[in-house]
């Protein structure tokens, strides 16, 4: 998995690539609740290049929704591919989180 990330103001776009799975969901929670801990509140978190997520993902992503939720900021998510929506879908996370087309409208939306 590789982590990429750009500023758009107040809001951190985090952009992921490759698997989110059992091996690679540590790595991804110490660098999303880094961000969060260090005062980053609102945030679109790109799907476009990843390929997987597991169990172990999607455990990372109810972890950060809460943290942000708490800092009463916004977690929003965009350009999932079929395959990750179908398992957001079926876990029922598509009504836990504001997805998104892609990063542009994400942003439009975190305004």
């Amino acid at each position: 998995m590789e982590i990429k990330e750009s500023d758009h103001g107040d809001t951190l776009v985090v952009i992921l690539s490759g698997r989110l799975d059992s091996t690679t969901a540590p790595e991804f929670e110490r660098h999303i609740i880094g961000r969060i801990e260090g005062g980053r509140n609102d945030i679109v978190i790109d799907f476009g290049g990843l390929e997987f997520i597991s169990s172990a993902g999607l455990r990372v992503m109810l972890m950060a929704a809460k943290r942000v939720k708490a800092g009463k900021g916004r977690l929003s998510l965009c350009a999932l591919n079929d395959n990750i929506a179908k398992v957001f879908e079926i876990s029922g996370f598509l009504a836990i989180f504001t997805i998104y087309p892609d990063s542009g409208a994400a942003l439009a939306g975190n305004r």
